[in-house]
């Protein structure tokens, strides 16, 4: 940890506001002393991941808790959104350091221009010595294209910024194998696979009611990274420190796997599946088990609509998700597909229909 070049860092809104509302300056130049000290020798980069604008847009707008409608959150972040950035602008000032702000939406994470541009900007900005804030894009986000919670967004961000490590701040010291408010239940240090936490409960959204994930999001975001070869340190940001500086603190989780092409992680992780394809059992033994492409003549059936280059699922006869992929043809097109060869196709529809439905390097794997 201690000798991580580029370091992801996501801070949650309970660890920079009240629980009332608004921010609170002096938590928030805490952690800014931490990263600045961190960042100072000039041969260590930080990106912050940072929650805090629905939250820091209440109290100005008279709004005693995090509004559930999506339209007033929206209000509240356009109103904390600034005052976020603003504070941190200042207090990163007392060190030089200037800020970037970011925005994101898990549309730019899952279409691929935009992703390649958010690459782009993040990289150019830890170039000229800028430190990048990124946030989900709450004001214009819908629904169906926001990411949920910063915790997995950190964990993206990781990915795409190719860090040495992340690291998730909290307002609770790690992962506990019991509730930590109990006594006689201890911090799990270590975490070498998902196995290691098969007996745990893990809670969810912490008590101050600011947030919108909990310890749920944040072991899902670690497993989302670590799986990605990028180990992960989860620990409260009053240890911020100590976990920058490789010490013994939080819950560390290995890395699990190998780094990945970025549209995959996307695809697994980022994307919404826009519709669903139906796959007969021969099909899914060669997508599975194979690592084949779809061919239109294993499809069974198709569900909702869609356009080419979308994500879909990939559902046995069961209905389970078996993978997702991005696909090469309309929804109103795959009925004339089902179960015919390609080679029919060509000579019945045109050359252009030779093809997979869902080529198997746009497409991941959900159960192997």
């Amino acid at each position: 940890m201690g000798e991580a070049r580029r370091i992801v860092v996501k801070v949650g809104s309970s660890s920079l506001t009240t629980a009332a509302g608004g921010l609170d300056a002096d938590r928030v130049d805490a952690l800014v002393d931490v990263l600045a000290k961190v960042r100072s020798g000039g041969e260590r980069e930080i990106v912050l991941v940072s929650s805090g604008a629905i939250a820091a847009g209440l109290a100005p707008l008279g709004l005693r808790r995090r509004p559930r409608d999506l339209a007033r959150q929206q209000a509240a972040a356009s109103v904390g959104q600034g005052l976020l950035v603003a504070r941190y602008t200042a207090s990163f000032a007392r060190y030089g350091v200037r800020v970037g702000q970011v925005l994101l939406t898990s549309d730019d994470m899952s279409r691929r221009a935009h992703h390649r541009n958010a690459s782009r900007t993040l990289d150019e900005l830890l170039a000229m010595g800028a430190l990048p804030v990124v946030n989900e894009n709450d004001t214009v986000a819908t629904d169906e294209i926001r990411f949920g919670d910063n915790d997995r967004l950190a964990a993206l961000v990781a990915h795409l910024v190719h860090a040495d490590l992340l690291v998730l701040l909290s307002d609770v010291d790690g992962v506990y194998d019991g509730d930590p408010g109990r006594p006689g239940t201890s911090r799990i240090a270590e975490v070498h696979g998902p196995e290691d936490l098969a007996h745990v409960e893990i809670g969810s959204a912490g008590k101050a009611g600011v947030g919108t994930g909990g310890m749920v999001t944040k072991v899902e975001a670690a497993r989302i990274a670590a799986a990605a070869g990028i180990p992960v340190v989860l620990t409260s940001a009053v240890h911020a420190a100590d976990a920058l500086g490789g010490g013994d603190t939080g819950t560390y989780f290995h890395p699990t796997g190998k780094r990945s092409a970025d549209r995959l992680l996307w695809l697994q992780h980022a994307s919404t599946p826009q519709g669903s394809l139906t796959l007969d059992d021969g099909a899914v033994h060669a997508v599975v088990q194979r690592r084949k492409s779809l061919l239109p003549a294993g499809i069974a059936g198709v569900q909702g609509e869609f356009s080419a280059g979308d994500p879909v699922e990939l559902r046995d006869g069961r209905g389970r998700a078996v993978a997702r992929g991005l696909v090469n043809f309309d929804a109103k097109e795959i009925p004339l597909l089902i179960g015919r060869s390609t080679r029919e196709l060509a000579r019945d529809l045109g050359p252009e229909y030779e093809r997979e439905v869902v080529h198997r390097d746009d497409l991941v794997i959900l159960h192997p």
